[in-house]
């Protein structure tokens, strides 16, 4: 189980701040987890964060199916 972390909530949350992504970090990485479902909770390593998020910046990881 992991300790007590402290979450930061998604700029584009909701208002209500109920329907949105937060991370926090933890001694083994960034931790993620959707508020509506807090109990579930997925770990992955710095490096592989920072590229998931400048690929979203950067627009690469594209629309198509």
């Amino acid at each position: 189980m992991l300790p007590e972390l402290r979450w930061t909530k998604s700029s584009y949350s909701e208002a209500a701040g109920n329907a949105c992504v937060e991370v926090a970090t933890s001694r083994d990485g960034i931790a993620v987890r959707d508020s509506k479902r807090p109990a579930t909770v997925f770990v992955t390593g710095r490096a592989s964060f920072g590229a998931l998020i400048e690929s979203l910046r950067s627009g690469s990881l594209g629309t198509d199916r």
